[in-house]
């Protein structure tokens, strides 16, 4: 049996399908406690609720409820995740019982709830609530949510349309709902009659809350389903529905004010940093973002609205028709509620994405009670308690009123002392700037371009689970087919427009979609273009089969999420790659071995097949080749070089400056000349992987191996090794980033391209010059290191560079310096640094 894994972490840069809101939620690994699964019937103790789990076979092998399931019975298993969840995946499993047993759920309904109190029935998109399950009861069958839902507590309740025994195991997957918003209330869309287009509706349809007299009250839905409208709101997503259906619409006239009312009820009391909305901007049919917004706030146990509000107003865009994203600062305010007024600019207002940037405040719980529904639970009630709780409450309610008067006055003082920051959860995808300036008492906001928005709060990104594996090391249809299905709004972080800098037909961009491969330890190898990936896998693997037995490990380089690197002597290696030498005949060498745990996912297992295909074509001199691969059996191995002297970060770190000094006292260390050698080695490798349109996006010392006689080979094997956990900044809980050695756009708009790798060499090349003495950027904190990426995006010369190191000649510290150009165009390609490094040498000898 396969086990099915899918908790991916995005890496190098937020990738298309490499890290989405889709992990397992602990079915099967167990975080979800036994006490928090529960059913409505059972048939033995041996098939209760706790043996529902995915890919487990404890207990009969799975819950099966009591008696035959009719079909208008409704028995259900209950899952509290106890507190709110994005679940955007469920899967089923039948009752295998190690091939004793044969019931399974041929479909199902979900039911679901925030509150437990209140219980929702989930629709797709055409309005139908059965999903199709399993069809044998070994298989694992996996259904994206379409719409996702936003619950705590999940039900999955089998369906069937005659007597039968059912039996199931089930995952589900998403994430933590960060955003905190438990419902929004507000007037009902309408819908647009146009002369010579279709009828336009306008409506929240997948609203889960109450419409009374065309308004909407306490639920969720379309505004933050994660779907994004198009540019052009008379057409639709592929969900074979109605044109418009993104967006929830409003007329000008229908409003005697002028403006639509929205009302944001929070899980808890809240500090607000921001609000973004995403709204279509067709001006040439009447429709443009709001004009202004005034937002008031609610804090916690106060009945009525604060007076002042929060005011922003827009400047509005006649030229571009493009929908965008508008950040309004809500200025560090407090609330568990907010009460917004959006007034039109024109006929028409549309909107189809509202997030909140926010923190939780401290002392404050959430709202969802804490016991499961459906399970009576006596509470002892006493007069000693209760007045317990009052005091508590009263001394919280102090607490918070302090709190809010002491944040006001220091997010004041801030405001008029500290420098503009950029929000942590804003640096994390793609940042939309905006100059600022007071209007009439209110903070006017221009826009910049909107392309650069993050799309979407959450980043939402599309993976596609797969089902359980088989034992080939051939590629799989699905893999091979698995595109992102666009069912969730995403950072399109792939797409790279070329640009005219090209220097000898070396382009700075990839110019198409890039596939990035997840390497087994953990980073992705390279981002390749996919028009290159399918060229190259439609080949046989042209690297041989390498005899494990010869195999002995010697060390463990590093781990990550799906194997390993180990370092390894091959005894017969030089006879099996056919350059045997009587003198070398029985040599062992050494060797760096990945080798892929054998419960991965299929689409880790055939990104690792991608990977020794493409891997089996790179031939350059300083790049690691694939020597070997072990892919007959479990676990899949591929052998590649390994250098006598380990990667360049430990070598030149145990180095000093070449010296009479040293020399005298036979200290180890390196000149200049070397210095030069080595990094006209790594230009001569990059030169080379841009030429196919290969994006490294982890270039350093540490991913640079060191041979006889500097020999330089780049490599990927850094972010595996806990070594290194020090250059890779976790943001949000979401990416690992190697932020000091990353472009400014690449941390800010996720844009990774061979510009971007020019930069890192620019890094590569500092660290070089320190003989890596020093981290880059060592005196700034990460937080403040992609502050200064913002500067680069502002341009408003307060950008601060890596200095000159001693040792670095003028001519190369140019080099650097244009290396981290804040315009891509203005960087030099691969082909020209090279060239420039060897003048350089020729210039030393």
């Amino acid at each position: 049996m396969r086990m099915l894994s899918l908790p991916l972490l995005l890496l190098a840069g937020l990738s298309r399908c490499s890290t989405i809101c889709r992990y397992p939620l602990g079915m099967h690994e167990g975080t979800i406690r036994d006490a928090d699964i529960t059913a409505s019937s059972q048939w033995y103790d041996s098939t209760g609720p706790q043996y529902a789990r995915l890919l487990r076979e404890e207990g009969d092998g799975a819950w099966c409820p009591a008696g035959l399931l009719q079909p208008e019975d409704v028995q259900f298993l209950q899952i509290d995740l106890h507190k709110l969840y994005f679940i955007t995946l469920v899967g089923t499993q039948g009752r295998h019982a190690r091939a004793t047993g044969k019931e399974f759920a041929r479909a199902y309904r979900i039911d679901y709830s925030r509150n437990g109190e209140r219980w929702l029935s989930w629709k797709d998109r055409q309005n139908g609530q059965v999903i199709q399950g399993n069809v044998d009861t070994y298989d694992v069958v996996l259904k994206d949510l379409r719409p996702p839902v936003i619950a705590r507590y999940i039900r999955v309740i089998p369906v069937t349309e005659q007597p039968m025994t059912v039996c199931m195991r089930v995952e589900l997957y998403g994430c933590v709902w960060s955003d905190g918003l438990e419902s929004y209330s507000m007037p009902g869309g309408q819908m647009m009659l146009a002369p010579g287009h279709p009828v336009v509706y306008l409506n929240d349809s997948t609203y889960d809350g109450y419409q009374e007299r065309k308004s909407l009250h306490g639920g969720l839905g379309q505004l933050v389903d994660g779907v994004l409208g198009l540019d052009d709101f008379t057409k639709s997503h592929q969900y074979r529905v109605w044109p418009g259906y993104d967006y929830v619409g409003w007329r000008n006239d229908s409003f005697r004010d002028g403006g639509v009312e929205m009302e944001f009820q929070f899980d808890r009391q809240r500090n607000f940093s921001s609000m973004k909305v995403h709204c279509n901007n067709m001006f040439s049919k009447g429709v443009k973002i709001f004009e202004r917004v005034e937002c008031r706030f609610k804090p916690w146990l106060i009945a009525e609205w604060e007076p002042e509000p929060v005011g922003v107003d827009t400047v509005l865009d006649d030229k571009n028709p493009s929908s965008r994203f508008v950040t309004v600062p809500l200025q560090q305010r407090v609330g568990k509620a907010i009460l917004c007024r959006f007034y039109f600019a024109d006929t028409w207002m549309l909107i189809s994405e509202v997030s909140f940037q926010s923190a939780p405040l401290a002392g404050t719980t959430p709202t969802v009670p804490a016991t499961s529904p459906g399970i009576a639970r006596k509470a002892e009630d006493s007069g000693t308690s209760g007045l317990v709780a009052s005091l508590v409450g009263i001394i919280l309610l102090l607490l918070v009123i302090i709190i809010a008067i002491l944040g006001k006055q220091y997010a004041q003082k801030r405001l008029e002392t500290a420098p503009r920051r950029i929000l942590e959860e804003d640096a994390t995808v793609r940042l939309s700037f905006y100059s600022s300036r007071v209007v009439s008492g209110h903070t006017q906001v221009r826009q910049t371009n909107p392309t650069y928005e993050r799309v979407f709060p959450l980043d939402l990104q599309c993976h596609q689970p797969v089902t359980l594996l088989q034992k080939l090391p051939e590629l799989s249809q699905s893999a091979e087919d698995s595109a992102c299905s666009g069912d969730y709004a995403e950072p399109d972080v792939t797409k790279c427009t070329p640009h005219q800098g090209f220097q000898n037909n070396v382009p700075h961009y990839a110019e198409t979609d890039i596939v990035s491969l997840q390497g087994v330890t953990g980073n992705n190898t390279y981002a390749v273009p996919a028009i290159t990936v399918d060229s190259l896998t439609k080949k046989d693997i042209s690297v041989a089969e390498f005899p494990r037995r010869q195999l002995r490990l010697k060390e463990k380089l590093g781990e990550g999420q799906f194997g390993e690197v180990h370092l390894c002597e091959a005894d017969g290696l030089l006879e099996f790659l056919g350059r045997v030498s009587p003198e070398a005949s029985s040599r062992a060498v050494l060797v760096a071995v990945k080798m892929l745990r054998a419960n991965v996912t299929k689409t880790a297992r055939n990104d690792f097949l991608k990977e020794i295909k493409i891997m089996s074509r790179l031939k350059d001199p300083n790049i690691i080749r694939l020597l070997g691969v072990c892919v007959r059996d479990d676990p899949l191995c591929m052998i590649t070089e390994y250098m006598e002297h380990g990667d360049l970060h430990q070598f030149l770190l145990q180095r000093q400056s070449r010296s009479t000094l040293t020399l005298a006292n036979h200290i180890p260390c390196v000149s200049c000349l070397h210095l030069l050698l080595m990094a006209t080695q790594i230009a001569s490798g990059m030169k080379y992987l841009a030429s196919l349109n290969f994006v490294h996006r982890d270039l350093a010392t540490r991913n640079c191996l060191v041979g006889h006689n500097y020999t330089i080979k780049i490599a990927d094997f850094g972010m595996s090794r806990n070594l290194y956990s020090g250059d890779y900044y976790r943001i949000q809980g979401r990416a690992v980033l190697p932020i000091r050695w990353m472009a400014w756009e690449s941390i800010l708009l996720g844009k990774f391209t061979t510009a971007s790798d020019v930069w890192a060499f620019g890094v590569t090349l500092w660290e070089m010059f320190t003989l890596c003495k020093e981290q880059p950027y060592s005196w700034l904190s990460d937080e403040q290191v992609i502050e200064n990426t913002g500067e680069f995006f502002r341009d408003q010369g307060r950008q601060v560079y890596l200095s000159q190191p001693p040792l670095c000649p003028n001519p190369v510290f140019a080099l650097m310096m244009n290396c981290w150009s804040r315009d891509i165009k203005d960087r030099p390609a691969f082909e020209a640094i090279h060239l420039f490094l060897v003048e350089q040498m020729d210039g030393s000898i």
